[in-house]
């Protein structure tokens, strides 16, 4: 077990993390930072965030033996930690729900948001009517577009949806828009991020929100093994799909002591890692300064940002959590790309082998783990934590596959290649 204590007392993971914010936004960091060390251990806090968790979140979300994907695979034994079962259909309403509780402790009567697929969006807003919160979330006009049911989920919740129109009107631009408004209200206004990136405390605090999901599967992995009369305790592979990166980094987290589990981040390699269409900041990127900490960007030769591209608007972003940086270049943590394409195929199969319906955010983690438990043993095991559910993504699905949909292997001979399906597909409306 190796001894891991990030970040140090200024938010830094080695060489990453910080706080790079204006003046204007110094006092609400300080002031936040202050109220997560006095609650981050405070019983009565613990019990509260544990609670909801319990009876409002649903918690603990199961773990599924994927025993089909496995068997057609033929190798590791496939395992799916089910966060799209959680309410609101994602992993992303733990954090959500814990920076609600400080928002209150803090007097705080007014939330705002950034969102990329809509899902922090909506977690955002369910905890906003819980808790009779003014709820105002940033979204980029192109997300707008492709995440249209979660919009309107959003605004039924009562909350105001801001499209963004600046730069490429994706989740980059909404998490600036998010940060503008917050230094011109930071008197009444608590600014929820939903990724493990942004200014100390927020990678600090968004990963120990989100760390519940990997303590669930230490204690939960053992007895899915013991069922199936397995003699392994942990997974020898532990698999997220990464954005920003907070459903890995909640996976991660607790694994990151047990030295024979790998933990491995698959990045939106888009249309192609020499395509410059990609979101592969921690492949292709170099450190720099982006949204308040010091991380792996996209940049080019001058340090401007470039553009991102991703099947799934979710990843769609040039940064990544400091965290995973640091992860990456102690070697703790390895980080691959899958593309749309990969992605997408992955979807479709998960779809009609296991009756499941991914978000295409999570279909890249579940591609990758297709390729590998192939040049893996039958008696071997990978953990994929699908981060969410895939109902936001039916209209992109739809158009992106040509009214056309994959069968499974067995349905028509159609073999299993590289972990992706074969591209034989079987139009069912046009």
């Amino acid at each position: 077990m190796m001894n891991y204590q990030q970040p140090d007392v200024s938010g830094h993971f080695g060489v990453y993390g910080g706080s790079f914010v204006s003046e204007t936004l110094t006092h609400a960091i300080n002031e936040l930072k202050a109220a997560y060390v006095r609650y981050q251990h405070d019983p009565e806090f613990i019990a509260e965030f544990k609670s909801e968790l319990a009876h409002f979140v649903g918690r603990p979300s199961p773990i599924y033996h994927a025993a089909r994907m496995s068997r057609e695979m033929g190798g590791a034994q496939i395992f799916l930690k089910r966060e799209d079962l959680n309410h609101t259909g994602a992993h992303k309403i733990n954090n959500t729900i814990g920076q609600a509780m400080l928002a209150k402790r803090m007097g705080k009567t007014r939330i705002i948001a950034e969102t990329g697929a809509g899902q922090h969006g909506v977690a955002t807003a369910t905890i906003c009517a819980r808790y009779g919160l003014e709820c105002v979330v940033y979204m980029g006009s192109e997300d707008v577009k492709r995440q249209s049911p979660n919009v309107y989920r959003m605004k039924l919740l009562g909350a105001t949806v801001i499209p963004v129109e600046s730069g490429s009107k994706t989740l980059k631009d909404a998490l600036n828009e998010a940060m503008r408004d917050w230094v011109a209200n930071v008197d009444n206004t608590f600014y929820i991020i939903g990724t493990v990136a942004g200014p100390h405390p927020y990678p600090m605090m968004v990963r120990d929100f989100q760390s519940v999901i990997g303590e669930e599967c230490l204690t939960q992995m053992p007895e899915m093994f013991k069922s199936l009369q397995m003699a392994e305790q942990q997974p020898d592979a532990v698999l997220a799909c990464v954005g920003g990166g907070s459903n890995a980094m909640g996976i991660f987290y607790p694994y990151i002591g047990h030295s024979n589990t790998r933990l491995i981040g698959v990045e939106a390699a888009g249309e192609g890692m020499d395509s410059g269409k990609h979101s592969c900041s921690l492949q292709l990127g170099s450190p720099g300064v982006l949204h308040g900490n010091r991380t792996y960007i996209l940049q080019d030769d001058n340090g401007q940002i470039t553009e991102t591209h991703s099947i799934s608007a979710g990843l769609d972003y040039p940064g990544v959590g400091p965290e995973h940086a640091f992860l990456k270049d102690i070697g703790r943590a390895e980080y691959v790309g899958i593309t749309d394409k990969e992605a997408l195929a992955a979807f479709h199969y998960l779809c009609r082998t296991e009756g499941i319906i991914p978000a295409l955010e999570s279909s890249h983690a579940v591609a990758y783990a297709m390729q590998l438990a192939k040049t893996m043993r039958a008696d071997q095991s990978i953990l994929v934590n699908l981060s969410g559910r895939g109902d936001k993504d039916i209209g992109t699905v739809a158009d992106l596959s040509n009214g056309e949909f994959f069968c499974r292997p067995s349905c028509q001979g159609q073999s299993v290649k590289g972990g992706s399906i074969s591209e034989q597909p079987i139009k069912v409306y046009s």
